[in-house]
């Protein structure tokens, strides 16, 4: 029997695979028995090292809850900037104006091509060098204007990328009613692309939550990886613990972020389903919008 993406598999086929699955998880289970041991003949599993985080408050109250916040904090600032930025750069490129599609290009690839950890120390030093700002805080604006620089370039293309998905159709039936290309972008391929462009937005808001950690490894910015050195020297070198805990809560934020997004995302397509909203010309000369009839549970629409 053949598919029409591949050749079903026959019953040699069938039972190799069942043997490379086996070999596979032996392979596996060897792994995590090697790590295993490992760990608990350096004492790393023993109850003491994690009992702290299970049976007293105060490493999260001291080291884990305020490294977090500084980490969310330095995040939301970024994100807060980058994003709109970086729809304003990535339409820009979009722009039939060489005098704005240039500029845009050029500040797009030019902090896209540079490591957002230099970004980070170049900040920090012309912070220190051309303003005030104490040095208590200016680690999280050197943290925040890495980020916003760099992430900014990157939600540029995202955008821009998002945009150019939708069908020419589109922009020829925005004109055709007579729209001017600022008014096609607001209400016509802006809206749209939103839903493509979302997961990879989402990834990137996942990269700036991981990226604040350079910040703690080179500008002292006490955020939440920044935590572990001074947690670990306080509860007896148990390194293997405290990097555990930061890893888990830094996958229960990400997978908060990612499932908000799956159900946003979601929501929006039922939304686009459901509705059937139709752009025409108002009396007065602007936008008058006209509500298509609700879809029933059929699939067809009420009259």
């Amino acid at each position: 029997m053949t598919s029409v993406l591949f050749d079903a598999q026959g019953p040699r086929a069938k039972r190799r695979n069942v043997l490379y699955s086996v070999l596979f998880l032996i392979a596996f289970a060897g792994v995590l028995w090697w790590v295993y041991d490992g760990l608990n003949s350096k004492h790393q599993l023993d109850w003491v090292k994690w009992e702290p985080f299970f049976t007293s408050s105060l490493p999260w109250q001291t080291y884990l809850w305020p490294g977090l916040q500084n980490t969310l904090k330095a995040a939301f600032f970024a994100l807060l900037i980058a994003l709109p930025l970086g729809a304003l750069f990535g339409i820009g490129r979009l722009s039939d104006h060489r005098w704005m599609r240039m500029p845009s290009g050029i500040v797009v690839e030019f902090f896209r091509a540079i490591p957002v950890l230099i970004l980070m120390i170049a900040a920090n030093a012309a912070y220190s060098e051309f303003t005030t700002i104490s040095s208590d805080v200016r680690p999280l604006y050197a943290v925040v204007t890495g980020l916003v620089l760099y992430n900014a370039s990157v939600l540029a293309e995202i955008v821009r990328a998002g945009i150019l998905s939708l069908p020419q159709g589109q922009t020829d039936a925005a004109k055709a009613i007579g729209m001017r290309k600022g008014q096609t972008m607001r209400y016509v391929l802006l809206p749209q692309s939103v839903t493509a462009m979302l997961p990879a937005i989402v990834s990137q808001i996942v990269v700036i939550v991981k990226d604040t950690a350079l910040g703690g490894a080179v500008l002292t910015f006490p955020e939440l990886l920044a935590s572990v050195r001074p947690m670990s020297a306080n509860y007896g070198a148990n390194t293997i613990a405290c990097f555990t805990i930061v890893a888990l809560i830094y996958i229960v934020v990400n997978f908060a972020l990612t499932s908000f997004a799956s159900w946003l995302e979601g929501r929006l397509r039922r939304a686009k389903k459901s509705t059937g909203a139709v752009v025409g010309a108002a009396p007065d000369g602007g936008l008058a919008t006209i509500e298509a009839p609700p879809v029933k549970s059929d699939g067809t629409r009420k009259v």
